[in-house]
């Protein structure tokens, strides 16, 4: 079971991250082009965050929390519990950050491209909360992968012995 949960958090793990790259080098090489191929780009994105980021960030989480429950040892690490909330983090920014300015970005760009009225200003706010989006789940999945391999103890303070009164 535990080499069940691990080997789906890791390719979670490789699809959480190949899709955040991926929506990245679309969304930067998008810069520039005509309506027509901008949309289609655009379009690209959605799929790759609905068909792959967002599943593999369910699954990254669900086996993590899995693992979690499955292996004593880790119900007791400061770090897989650490891990766990940024998890936490990563898919609330996945879903407000980047799937849903994702999906308004392509219809806007799409109305573009159909050479209806739509507010380019719009499109670039939406372009901008998602690229941000990208760069912060990014940082906290390679922070997850730290902490992971090099597994840091968290020590509790304790309060100091109290003086003796002998």
């Amino acid at each position: 079971m535990r080499r069940t949960l691990k080997f789906l958090h890791e390719v979670g793990g490789a699809g959480l991250m190949g899709a955040i790259a991926a929506q990245a080098i679309l969304s930067f090489a998008a810069d520039g082009r005509g309506a027509l191929e901008y949309a289609a780009m655009r379009h690209a994105i959605l799929l790759i965050s609905e068909w792959l980021l967002v599943p593999s960030l369910l699954v990254v989480l669900v086996s993590g929390l899995g693992a979690i429950a499955a292996h004593h040892p880790f119900q007791n690490a400061g770090w897989a519990w650490l891990k766990a909330a940024t998890t936490v983090l990563v898919l609330e920014g996945t879903l407000v950050a980047v799937q849903g300015p994702a999906q308004g970005a392509a219809e806007v760009s799409a109305r573009i491209a159909a050479g209806e009225p739509a507010d380019a200003e719009e499109l670039a706010e939406f372009v901008r909360h998602e690229r941000g989006g990208l760069g912060v789940i990014a940082f906290l999945s390679i922070v997850n992968i730290a902490l992971a391999v090099w597994r840091p103890r968290f020590r509790r303070r304790t309060a100091p012995p109290a003086p003796s009164t002998s």
